[in-house]
């Protein structure tokens, strides 16, 4: 036995670890068991030597039901410490964590709450401190674990967190200590499978020093509505692109390489998301708002939609064959229910889980939620947290019930057994107890498989010091950043790049207007320098007046819009504006005049057509931006560098640049290394770029490559797999890789 830290260690010869607190431990024929059921013999879900579905079995089958209800909860996003200010809630002995003399790694009362009350073992995590706070506060939630009945560790998990690029798109988690990358996005720009391969294999590592054992990703929704906020958190437009990095990187997270199954100390299990597709939203706005809850298929191309799933992560190369979990999207997928014609979201679709995930394709992992889709709607259309579409009419045990009914296993965001024990309650009295017990206990074993599976029973623990040597190591950080310089493209270049280093520089402040963030809530106006100087000097010199400089360098970002708008809906419109991919102000006079879908119990008409309104961008000035450095220096280089969070309409900016870098989420200095020649750019366009509105507005939400695409006065075509080096446009095996399907 060793102690290490708070927790004691029994090494086996011919075995795992052990790691206990509190738990006893058993030594038969020299091997050490951890005994937390304490019931004085061995029990199989204890015995490491058995494979994981059978002790899974044996465990799910001593629980009772509100200890399987707890499983079945995934808890909201959780934040080490809570900090005022934050957009999630917690108390510490009653009091907010800066009055509490607590450290940063002591749990919440709501933690110890949700663990004890209500049974739950699967936390999502946001916000960390540090390393070393992670790592304490993971032993300290494993021990707590550990004293309660039976032993259930905890389950850790993550939204994607090593994202270079800051984006509103969605509620990503705290980047941490951990190593920086390209959104995904930029690993599809790199057009190269090893990147994805180095990545996943950084991600799973780091994950696993911060006690993370599931993955909520990868994001594998093809990305062919260019206006949804998800966009680039896609893998990009091309099927088997998308396929083909979703299925590298579930294998390179799920495998332990020591093991003939695939799974052990070094596995991290993948959720993939969102089944079947969350991609076609019409009009580009997101089911996170009941504005944006329909997927539409005016292509007819439902089925292109799956094959990421279905000849992607549910066909993996490594021995653990599949993605262990997946997640149904937010969205109503609109008459796709070929045989009970019920448009629901999809996690209610019996169609969508029953008859085509768990029936037709076989799939046997997790199902899991999306976040609080079983709360009541809100009042307001424009609100965040109204995503019970179309079962708005149902009490919140029966959606619970209708969703375990279809094959769902988990419901995320939800941390209070109470709705799940109703629906429990319900389903004895319409099935009867014998049944809906053992539908309950199939979720169970199902939810305890991939806690087995990563040797959390054995030893969850986790050695501060080790974890802070693995996380953002020099090793990982180099790798991140050697993908953000390949996830770079260059699209146009009038030689003016490279540009030699000690020059000066004029790089313009940003202004973006007051809109809309992820909540729903107002940000105001802001100003912001785009890099600092201290970031530029070892590079250029930075010129405080703009006629002083050499060359500008002005950096962007794709517009900024909103497919929605209160006043509009007050002045007795239909609340529904365009969402613009250019700068300008955006009229859509060739806009569908009646909406494919539509409908909701908020709203006098179904009809969400947003024909002949007027759409903004909360950062046109970013196209001023270009112009006046345009005007001000006629005769000097300008390069602009563009954040694309979703693909923009050049039109209005290209002629005036001399060079532009289009960026997926990298930190500033790999741009600047572009720059000044520190590498030669080999990124390519894992999308298309369109050339104006009116081909967004003909294109179908449900289709890949059927946009015009911008040509620029250099005669290029900002097209699938285009980018620039220094000689020209990049012909090499990459861009003949995938053919268009």
């Amino acid at each position: 036995m060793n102690e290490k830290n708070s927790y004691r260690i029994y090494s086996n010869k011919n075995g795992p670890a052990i790691g206990t607190t509190v738990a006893p431990v058993l030594e038969i024929d020299g091997q050490y068991f951890k005994h937390a059921s304490g019931s004085g013999t061995l029990l199989p879900y204890e015995d490491w030597r058995l494979d994981a579905r059978t002790r899974a079995k044996d465990l799910a089958s001593r629980l009772s039901i509100p200890e399987i209800a707890g499983l079945m909860l995934y808890s909201p996003h959780q934040a080490v410490p809570f900090l005022a200010g934050s957009p999630f809630r917690a108390t510490y002995d009653g009091g907010v964590f800066e009055e509490s003399g607590r450290e940063a790694w002591e749990l919440t009362d709501q933690q110890k709450e949700f663990l004890k009350k209500d049974h739950v073992r699967h936390v999502l995590i946001q916000y960390l401190k540090n390393t070393d706070t992670a790592a304490r506060w993971n032993n300290k939630m494993q021990s707590y674990a550990e004293s309660l009945p039976w032993g259930i560790p905890v389950n850790f998990s993550s939204d994607p967190r090593h994202g270079a690029g800051n984006s509103g798109a969605e509620f990503k988690s705290s980047a941490d200590d951990v190593s920086k990358w390209p959104e995904g996005m930029g690993i599809a720009a790199a057009f190269d499978p090893e990147v994805c391969r180095k990545f996943a294999d950084t991600v799973s590592k780091e994950y696993r020093a911060l006690g993370i054992t599931m993955a909520l990703s990868p994001q594998v929704d093809l990305a062919t509505e260019p206006r949804w906020m998800r966009f680039e958190d896609t893998f990009g437009t091309h099927p088997d692109m998308v396929a083909e990095l979703g299925r590298i990187y579930c294998d390179g997270l799920q495998t332990t390489v020591s093991s003939p199954d695939g799974w052990g100390r070094d596995s991290v299990g993948t959720m993939a998301k969102h089944w079947p597709g969350g991609g076609p939203c019409e009009g580009g706005r997101d089911a996170h708002y009941p504005f944006g809850k329909y997927a539409v298929y005016p292509g007819d191309n439902f089925t292109e939609h799956l094959k990421p799933f279905t000849e992607g992560v549910f066909q993996l190369s490594g021995a653990t064959g599949a993605a262990c979990a997946v997640m149904p999207y937010y969205t109503v997928s609109w008459d796709t229910d070929l045989k009970y014609h019920k448009n629901v979201g999809n996690s209610y679709s019996e169609y969508l889980i029953k008859d085509l995930l768990r029936e037709k394709y076989g799939y046997d992992g997790v199902v899991c939620t999306d976040w609080r889709i079983t709360a009541d709607p809100e009042k307001k259309m424009d609100s965040f947290g109204s995503r019970c579409y179309g079962v708005e009419k149902l009490s919140e045990a029966e959606r619970h019930l209708l969703a375990i009914e279809n094959g769902v296993d988990q419901f995320g965001g939800n941390s209070q057994v109470a709705p799940v024990l109703e629906a429990y309650r319900i389903g004895c009295e319409k099935y009867g107890e014998t049944a809906i017990r053992q539908r309950m206990e199939t979720s169970a074993v199902r939810l305890l498989i991939n806690i087995f599976r990563c040797g959390l029973f054995e030893n969850p623990y986790l050695d501060p010091k080790e974890s802070c040597r693995i996380t953002g190591c020099g090793e990982f950080c180099q790798a991140g950043y050697e993908a953000q310089k390949k996830s770079l493209v260059l699209i146009k270049n009038k030689n003016v790049l490279p540009m030699k280093r000690g020059k000066k520089i004029y790089i313009p402040k940003r202004t973006i207007r007051a809109r809309k963030n992820f909540f729903r809530g107002m940000d105001a106006e802001k100003t912001l320098l785009p890099i600092s100087e201290e970031l530029v000097s070892p590079y250029y010199v930075v010129a405080r007046k703009l006629e002083e400089a050499d060359f500008a360098l002005v950096f962007i970002e794709s517009p900024l819009s909103d497919g929605y708008e209160e006043k509009d809906a007050a002045q007795g419109g239909n609340g529904y504006v365009p969402i613009s991919l250019q700068y300008r102000p955006y009229t859509a006079l060739t806009a569908r005049e009646i909406s494919i879908a539509g409908g909701d119990f908020r709203e006098a008409s179904a009809n969400r057509s947003y024909r002949n309104k007027t759409g903004t961008a909360a950062n046109e000035a970013d196209l001023d931006l270009v112009l006046e450095t345009r005007k001000a220096m006629p005769d000097k280089p300008l390069i602009v560098c563009i954040r694309l969070h979703n693909p923009a309409v050049l039109s209005e900016l290209e002629p005036y640049a001399d060079g532009i870098i289009v960026d997926f989420g990298v930190q500033k200095q790999a741009v600047l290394d572009l720059v000044s020649g520190g590498f030669e750019p080999s990124g390519l366009l894992p999308i298309q770029l369109p050339a104006d509105m009116k081909t967004v507005e003909r294109h179908c939400e449900d289709m890949p490559f059927d946009l015009e695409v911008y040509q620029d006065e250099l005669g290029n075509r900002y097209d699938f797999a285009f980018g620039l080096n220094w000689s020209g446009v990049i012909e090499d095996t990459r861009v003949r890789r995938y053919g268009r399907s």
